[in-house]
C-alpha cells in the first residue's frame, strides 16, 4: 500500500508539472501552499457550486485529487474560472498551476502552444441525424449550421461532415 501511495503522489506530481507551460514548478506550488486550478465554472457535472456553495464536479474532483497528492489535503485548491479564450494565456502566464476544464487536445495546441497534454480524461463528440442521402449539413434545405467558435472538431466545419456508416437500430 505504501508503494501505491508513493506512485500516486509521484504520478500526480508528474502530471502537475507536465500540465503546466511556463507556470509554477512543483516546488513553487508547494511553497504557495495552494494549487491554482483553472476550471470552467458553471458547467454542471464538471465544475460548479452546489446550493451550499461547495465546489463539485468531475474537474473539481481532479483538482482535489492533485491537491491531496501534493499536500496531503484535498482542500488546498484555489479554483480559477476560465473561459475558452483566456484558459491558455492563464496557463502560459503562470496564473494557474494546472488546467482542468473542457479542452480539446489538438496537434496544433501541442505544437504551437507548447503545452504537454497528459492524457484524455473525458471523451465527447458531436453528431447529426439526417436522411441517408444527406452528405452535407443543410444540403438541400437552405439552412445553415451554427457552431460555437471555440470548437475544434475539423469534421464540423462548413462544407459538411465526414460520411460515416451508422449501426442499424
Amino acid at each position: 500500500m505504501k508503494h501505491v501511495l508513493k506512485a500516486a503522489v509521484a504520478g500526480a506530481a508528474a502530471l502537475l508539472v507536465a500540465g503546466t507551460a511556463q507556470g509554477a514548478t512543483l516546488d513553487d506550488v508547494k511553497k504557495a501552499g495552494v494549487l491554482k486550478c483553472g476550471i470552467n465554472t458553471g458547467l454542471p457535472g464538471f465544475a460548479y457550486t452546489d446550493d451550499k456553495g461547495k465546489w463539485t464536479g468531475f474537474d473539481v474532483a481532479y483538482c482535489r485529487a492533485l491537491s491531496a497528492a501534493v499536500f496531503g489535503d484535498p482542500d488546498k485548491v484555489k479554483y480559477v474560472n476560465l473561459t475558452g479564450k483566456n484558459r491558455f494565456p492563464a496557463l502560459a502566464a503562470g496564473e494557474i498551476d494546472v488546467l482542468s476544464r473542457n479542452t480539446t487536445w489538438t496537434f496544433s495546441r501541442d505544437v504551437d502552444l507548447g503545452f504537454t497534454f497528459i492524457g484524455v480524461s473525458y471523451y465527447d463528440g458531436q453528431g447529426f441525424i439526417g436522411r441517408k442521402a444527406l452528405h452535407q449539413v443543410g444540403q438541400g434545405t437552405g439552412r445553415r449550421l451554427g457552431l460555437h467558435p471555440d470548437r475544434h472538431d475539423d469534421r464540423a466545419q462548413p462544407g459538411g461532415l465526414l460520411p460515416r456508416q451508422q449501426d442499424q437500430v
